[in-house]
């Protein structure tokens, strides 16, 4: 879909560089430019002690599927050859924090005025202002700024982070979406654009659903339930329980439909008044039997349940492997693949991830980057 586009990933971790594989998996060309030696500080961000020909398996996940240009950017020699790279661009990806891309001479303004089609996305912590604009951008503290961690849990636990760096991956993804609409405007009028966003705002963008209800109910705070809960705001039985031999997901259902299936007084309470009381009565009833038990019981009767997997029970299941999600890519590395399918075909590329300039020659060759 993006063939014949040129991005230009100059961040470093996780926001900047996932969405520079989002646009690569749909087909865009993605030079990576890195420091020379040590190359993006994600290459030695491990989450276990799993390391693929020198490099962490994050670095792998992030940055497969795009070429190595290693510059300094401080270096005057290594700073015009990005330039000029740029110049021949459609879009650069930074993440750097306020105020350092203009000092280096990349800052948005600079780069599009040398190419006024050019697209420049920018990711931050908390925006470009402000003053949380200088705090580090990292996941773990975007998400306690954020208000999210009083989501997740039950209402005796203290803030719950995401197990994941949503924060990274969310602005990464909105990053994408901004682009697109960017490249569509160029399109009809041949002018570029700087998108921007930041994890903060990635963050708001995924609450707004019950950042609304707060705004408009008085202010309420979220009350988390008490009992096995899986979404501040809504009503009995929504949550996970315990069964004989492992865990049931059970979502939202009338109360009159499951009190006979269950045989529990339910019907007629109240689900939003009465929670935690009904959840509590549910969740004696479920641990009795065994989620197998409870699936044959509840399903046939159109209620909205589900084992609750860990890896190995999803990877064994025949519905993720008919999703055909995985796939090996370059310097042996196992990984996932595009979620998008267009017309049927998956987008990807089983290229992997590049080392620490690998295609300086080349890049070089092609683009005339020592050209004066």
């Amino acid at each position: 879909m993006l063939e014949g586009l040129l991005i230009i990933d100059m961040a470093q971790f996780l926001s900047g560089p996932s969405a520079a594989l989002r646009l690569g998996d749909l087909g865009a060309r993605v030079i990576k430019v890195e420091r020379p030696g040590s190359g993006d500080i994600c290459r030695s961000l491990y989450l276990s002690d799993t390391d693929i020909a020198g490099d962490s398996t994050l670095f792998h996940a992030i940055n497969r599927n795009k070429q190595s240009l290693a510059a300094d950017l401080k270096d005057p020699r290594d700073a015009a050859r990005v330039h000029r790279l740029i110049a021949q661009a459609d879009v650069v990806i930074q993440n750097f924090r306020p105020g350092v891309a203009e000092r280096l001479g990349f800052g948005p303004a600079a780069l599009r005025a040398r190419n006024p089609r050019l697209i420049v996305g920018s990711i931050s912590g908390y925006g470009e202002d402000g003053p949380w604009a200088d705090l580090p951008g990292q996941d773990l503290l975007a998400q306690a700024l954020s208000g999210a961690m009083w989501l997740s849990g039950d209402a005796q636990d203290g803030p719950v982070p995401f197990g994941l760096s949503v924060a990274d991956m969310l602005a990464g993804h909105v990053l994408v979406e901004g682009i697109l609409a960017a490249l569509v405007r160029r399109g009809i009028s041949s002018e570029g654009a700087h998108v921007e966003t930041s994890l903060l705002e990635a963050l708001i963008d995924l609450q707004f659903e019950v950042l609304t209800t707060h705004l408009n109910d008085g202010g309420r705070p979220p009350r988390r339930a008490a009992v096995d809960n899986a979404h501040a705001y809504l009503a009995a039985p929504y949550g996970t329980y315990r069964t004989q031999d492992g865990w049931l997901a059970l979502a939202m259902t009338p109360l009159e439909t499951l009190a006979p299936l269950l045989d529990l007084p339910l019907a007629g309470r109240d689900p939003f008044a009465e929670r935690d009381a009904i959840k509590a009565l549910i969740a004696v009833r479920l641990v009795g039997a065994t989620t197998r038990h409870w699936l044959d019981r509840l399903r046939p009767h159109d209620i909205w349940c589900a084992p609750v997997n860990d890896w190995p029970r999803l990877l064994a299941e025949d519905a993720f492997q008919r999703l055909d999600m995985l796939q090996q890519v370059g310097r042996g590395v196992t990984t996932t693949r595009s979620p998008v399918r267009i017309d049927g075909a998956r987008a990807g590329s089983p290229a992997g991830a590049p080392r620490v300039g690998e295609h300086d020659d080349a890049i070089v060759a092609e683009f005339g980057l020592d050209q004066d």
